[in-house]
């Protein structure tokens, strides 16, 4: 491994509480403290904070978040931190995904379906790729970290060293790479492909957006070009290159062999084991699908659902856990879990749901037993594969509660800004009554709804944005869409937006695309949003997971990056936890107003670039097509058949070039401007033919 040394990037200093938190967690993890908690308010830079720390401590860090899209950002801003340094996103690759199910009182069995999104499968590989190959690596992860993964020895082990010079013809090096799951082509590469032209070797890793050309001289390998992979320029000639395996889950023929007979030893247990319990229906139904399964492995290496049979490949026996991408650190790192009063109980939760799901397939003989070993970590064996942890929130939980040797408190936004303003108002029309700690002021209100777009007219005027939280998914849909019949530029998220959709969403409102976001549970934890000036929480007063004490308090911190931040609460009634999160919120603002007026501190809204945190996950081909369009769509507009035309001729002199990837542009380009326009998308796209 190349020698650690993370080197922090920073314009500013730590401000605010900042200095002494960072230098009481480093004390701490000087001391050997196993939990520490950082306890910040929203905007305090806790990232920063903790940015300091890993800088200081000079450790691999894994930091785990609850969801891809604070995972992003993360990842964003510890980028921008060390942009020296390894820094990457491991995240689940699945747009969408319905696992393997059977519901026995009604006979349904729900095979599995998903939908993996490739470049977030890159990312994965140059995550666990960082890991074996350099220490100064930070890995954002979520809670996909404690899911089964391949064996890093095997992983590691397979991997193709090629050498400017060494005895390698071309076909054994074609042999080699099928071997370690890379796929042959004769159409444009993506990751994990190979092709073969003239006398040389083509092929796109899984994790990076580059080409690498291999050609040869006779036996030996003559030239290595490394290439951009939409315009072919060379951007280096290295004189090696390691190709790790297109899969995670890998293993070498040897012990494919071995897997295979552990395999058959086991279905020829648990079929017996059903003729005992006289279940030939189930019996048959198992017998029938391993065997299949058994014949891909045999003759591709690889099937689907391989991960179920991940015991006998990995050599674990029965309830051992799964290799993870913790089992790619070295053994000593750091674990930073954000948001952690979310985060801690979640990696608490997954091993429950997953084995109950299990049990049945087992049982109605749709899997081996040793499916069950395909899990996630059970939480006790996540705290056996950490060391120190440091826990980063504004409302820790009872765990981080309990188990931290100590609590480091950051209050004082470096900044100067203070909590922000909370005001009671009444949820149904008629209400009467404006609440501000304590004082009131008597006045008629339509409603919720009503009185939330009056304020939000105010704040869009001088160019804020506002943010209102629901309690439903339906509801911010249709609120999102009412808004919009008013005028209002709005959008919802909820999490049946997807993953790359979402950030999006939140780039463009930063941007002021839209000035009113709605949303559920996805608005509270991490979302770094400082242009927003107004929080509207609708029913307040509905006690439950969604207005408890912690969420509320997290809802109103999206509000604490602005000066002029200010959140109202719609209720009807004062529930415990509303007291509570308005109590929490005061004593913060006393502290905050204090050591403002001590050091003569005149608050500031944070400034922070916008980046879209989306573009690490979209492909080159997206960007240049993004790019075009930006350039094309007037022309386009102007004249639809002209510009097609000659569209087609640039498409058809590219093929005629065999520059394939230039042509998939240009058609691609071409479908995106007549989805635009609204016409009917064909189900097939047109294909750059060849001429030959």
């Amino acid at each position: 491994m190349s020698k650690s040394g993370f080197k922090l990037h920073t314009p500013f200093p730590p401000a605010g509480d900042q200095p002494q938190a960072i230098q009481k967690l480093e004390k701490g993890l000087e001391k050997g403290m196993r939990h520490q908690t950082l306890f910040g308010v929203t905007g305090s830079g806790k990232t920063f904070t903790i940015a300091n720390v890993i800088a200081k401590h000079d450790k691999p860090t894994l930091v785990l978040a609850h969801n891809k899209t604070l995972a992003a950002q993360l990842a964003q801003e510890y980028r921008e931190f060390f942009p020296e340094n390894a820094v990457h996103y491991f995240v689940s690759y699945y747009d969408y995904y319905q696992p393997e199910a059977y519901i026995a009182h009604s006979d349904t069995y729900i095979e599995k379906e998903a939908m993996i999104n490739a470049e977030i499968d890159r990312l994965r590989h140059a995550a666990t790729q960082a890991l074996l190959t350099r220490k100064d690596v930070i890995i954002v992860a979520s809670v996909s970290a404690i899911y089964g993964l391949g064996s890093p020895e095997e992983y590691e082990k397979v991997h193709v060293k090629i050498e400017k010079g060494k005895k390698e013809d071309r076909a054994s090096l074609i042999r080699k790479l099928v071997n370690i799951y890379f796929e042959r082509t004769n159409a444009d590469l993506n990751p994990g492909q190979l092709r073969a032209i003239g006398n040389s070797l083509e092929f796109m890793p899984v994790n990076e957006r580059a080409i690498y050309r291999i050609g040869f001289d006779g036996d030996a390998v003559a030239s290595i070009d490394h290439l951009d992979p939409v315009s072919r320029a060379r951007i280096m000639e290295p004189k090696s290159v390691f190709v790790f395996p297109a899969k995670h889950f890998v293993t070498s023929e040897e012990e494919r062999l071995r897997a295979i007979e552990d395999i058959k030893l086991e279905l020829e247990e648990q079929l017996a084991k059903f003729k005992r319990e006289e279940k030939p229906l189930e019996a048959e139904r198992l017998k029938r699908r391993t065997l299949h399964d058994l014949a891909l492995i045999r003759e591709l290496g690889y099937t689907s659902g391989i991960e179920n049979y991940s015991r006998h490949f990995d050599g674990r026996k029965p309830g051992r856990p799964p290799y993870t991408l913790l089992s790619y650190f070295p053994k000593d790192f750091l674990t930073v879990i954000d948001e952690s009063h979310v985060t801690v109980p979640q990696i608490g939760g997954m091993y429950a749901g997953d084995k109950s799901r299990k049990d049945t397939l087992v049982e109605y003989g749709f899997r081996l037993p040793s499916a069950r070993d395909n899990r996630p970590l059970r939480f006790e064996e996540f705290e056996e594969r950490v060391g120190q942890v440091i826990y980063t929130s504004a409302t820790p939980g009872p765990y981080e509660k309990q188990h931290s040797e100590q609590i480091v408190e950051q209050i004082i936004r470096p900044t100067g800004l203070i909590d922000p303003e909370l005001v009671v108002r009444p949820v149904a029309e008629g209400g009467s009554g404006t609440t501000i700690y304590g004082s009131t002021a008597t006045r008629s209100y339509r409603g919720q709804i009503a009185d939330f777009i009056d304020e939000a007219e105010i704040v869009i005027k001088r160019g804020g944005r506002a943010l209102a939280t629901t309690l439903t998914k339906q509801m911010a849909e249709d609120l999102s869409a009412f808004l919009r019949e008013r005028g209002m530029k709005a959008e919802y998220l909820h999490s049946d937006v997807k993953t790359i959709d979402r950030i999006d969403i939140l780039t463009n409102f930063r941007k002021g695309v839209f000035d009113i976001l709605v949303g559920v549970n996805l608005l509270r934890e991490g979302l770094d949003l400082p242009e927003v000036e107004l929080i509207g929480i609708l029913d307040a007063d509905k006690e439950g997971f969604l207005r408890s004490e912690t969420s509320l308090i997290q809802t109103i911190g999206r509000a604490a990056r602005n000066v002029l931040g200010r959140v109202i609460l719609y209720a009807d009634a004062m529930t415990g936890s509303l007291e509570r999160a308005i109590s929490e919120t005061n004593r913060r603002r006393t502290l905050q107003i204090a050591y403002n007026e001590k050091h003569g501190i005149t608050p500031m809204t944070i400034k922070k670039e916008i980046h879209d945190i989306a573009d690490s996950m979209r492909t080159e081909h997206q960007k240049t097509i993004d790019e075009l369009l930006m350039l094309d769509r007037l022309a386009y507009k102007d004249d639809p058949k002209a510009f097609v035309k000659r569209k087609r001729e640039e498409m058809a002199q590219a093929v005629e070039e065999l520059d394939f990837e230039a042509a998939a542009i240009i058609r691609d380009e071409m479908y995106r401007l007549e989805g635009e326009k609204g016409k009917v998308v064909r189900k097939k796209r047109e294909e750059p033919k060849s001429r030959s």
